[in-house]
């Protein structure tokens, strides 16, 4: 079955994406511009830094495009560590940081501290018949989830990976693996 999947390549990890996807036999396209999003089926937003793909998404009229075709339903949305603040509804922390706001959570960024304090774990998925290897890089936390948000995967009680319908939010970043039953995951999400 054909589909197209786009990666926002403004700034970021998006290269990493884009290889695991095209390794599933998905067309990837490098998202810059509004007119990138024709045709796709689903959207990812890498990890980077959270308030230049805000700014840049803002800038380049990326973020009304996007949360218009997830509002009609039309585009499947995964955002990843950075991605996953910019998908975020409440950053308290930055309350004024550019965003696309559409996923009902609260995310806390930084919340492992620095670079240095960065750390792998095995996720137990909700849907995956094994634990996930998962890499923790300057990652965000989830720190609240709104109605009609599901918990896929914590990490010591913490939220790391919420699903609501056809949007997906992760705190790690899977694209650092060779495991690619997340992006499986989103694609089936994309496709349905």
């Amino acid at each position: 079955m054909h589909v197209k999947i786009g990666v926002m390549a403004i700034q970021g990890d998006f290269r990493e994406h884009k290889q695991m996807l095209q390794s599933l036999g998905v067309e990837v396209v490098e998202v810059r511009l509004p007119k990138h999003l024709e045709g796709l089926a689903g959207l990812i937003v890498p990890g980077g830094e959270s308030t230049t793909i805000g700014m840049l998404a803002r800038e380049y009229g990326l973020e009304r495009a996007v949360r218009e075709r997830v509002q009609e339903g039309s585009l499947a949305l995964w955002g990843t560590c950075a991605g996953a603040i910019w998908l975020a509804k409440e950053i308290p922390q930055y309350p004024d940081q550019p965003r696309l706001g559409i996923l009902d959570i609260a995310v806390e960024r930084n919340a492992y501290g620095r670079q240095v304090d960065s750390f792998e774990e095995d996720l137990h998925i909700k849907g995956l018949d094994r634990p996930f290897h998962a890499f923790f890089i300057r990652a965000p936390v989830i720190l609240r989830v709104g109605e009609g948000v599901e918990v896929l995967a914590t990490h010591h009680d913490e939220i790391v990976l919420v699903r609501s319908g056809k949007v997906l939010a992760g705190t790690f970043h899977p694209e650092l693996t060779h495991d690619s039953r997340i992006h499986q995951m989103f694609v089936g999400l994309a496709l349905s």
